[in-house]
């Protein structure tokens, strides 16, 4: 078995995850790749992970987006393989990827709609997450 055909880990998914919001504009931006690095270099849930493995992720990540119906198999791995009480926590990664250029277009909000739709995050909840990731990338 390959690296590229391993199965998702939970960390994967957390990865796929802020793949798919930088890859969702089409264009992927410098500050958002860097802020995923700094996400796997410093939470605790990346402390184990094997690093390698982001740029696998990120193609089949990238494979998946480009394939008719590749959204639903990559939220379909997602829910099978990350834990259900880390929901909230990949959508927090995903906002927080997508805010790292201090722009959120179109393409990136209706793939954090999407992912609230397909996680299920309460939408009170989404707004708190949504709300405290725009006040850490605040300018002056």
């Amino acid at each position: 078995m390959t690296q590229e055909t391993m199965p998702f880990s939970a960390q994967d998914c957390l990865i796929a995850l802020m793949m798919s919001i930088s890859m969702s504009d089409t264009n992927i931006r410098t500050a958002e790749l860097v802020s995923i690095q700094q996400v796997v270099d410093h939470l605790p849930i990346f402390a184990d992970y094997d690093v390698g493995r982001i740029k696998v992720v990120a193609h089949i990540t990238e494979r998946l987006l480009d394939e008719q119906d590749g959204l639903d198999a990559l939220f379909a791995v997602i829910r099978e393989q990350l834990p259900e009480d880390l929901f909230e926590t990949g959508y927090a990664l995903a906002v927080e990827v997508g805010v790292a250029d201090n722009f959120l277009g179109q393409p990136e909000l209706r793939m954090l709609e999407e992912i609230r739709y397909e996680l299920n995050i309460d939408r009170l909840h989404a707004a708190a997450i949504e709300t405290a990731a725009r006040i850490r990338h605040r300018t002056l």
